[in-house]
């Protein structure tokens, strides 16, 4: 049976308290390379779902973070999804490591954060997946 596989990458650099965002780039892997990711009309409407999947969680992640009063600095992101030949989702790991300009997260804000990731619309609109990892590490 074959599987459908995306691979996703991202980094940013944020300014301001409420973790503005100063740049960000996101790739994706196209025949075992990265390369950015240019949306387009022509784009394959998957990887459109996926890029609103991982970005959504980017949002909620840095504005999060600053409602816990972590500035960020900057952070790198990396997603994973697997869908089945039928296109149904079989496996979301969501990994952000995040460097903070002020303030430091706690076990309790970064489980916080996590959950309240989950919230962002896109997420809540997910069908269940059986295998889902989201991570946050304060580096």
């Amino acid at each position: 049976m074959n599987k459908h596989y995306f691979q996703l990458r991202l980094s940013g650099t944020y300014e301001s308290s409420d973790n503005k965002l100063q740049q960000l780039l996101v790739e994706h892997v196209i025949d075992s390379e990265w390369q950015p990711l240019a949306l387009s009309e022509r784009s394959p409407g998957f990887l459109i779902y996926a890029y609103s999947i991982f970005t959504c969680q980017h949002l909620f992640m840095r504005n999060n973070c600053a409602e816990r009063g972590i500035e960020l600095a900057s952070a790198s992101g990396e997603m994973v999804l697997v869908a089945d030949a039928e296109w149904r989702l079989e496996q979301m790991h969501i990994s952000f490591d995040a460097k903070a300009a002020k303030g430091t997260a706690s076990a309790d804000d970064r489980e916080y954060i996590i959950s309240r990731m989950g919230q962002c619309p896109v997420s809540k609109n997910l069908p269940e997946i059986a295998d889902t990892q989201i991570r946050l590490s304060f580096i």
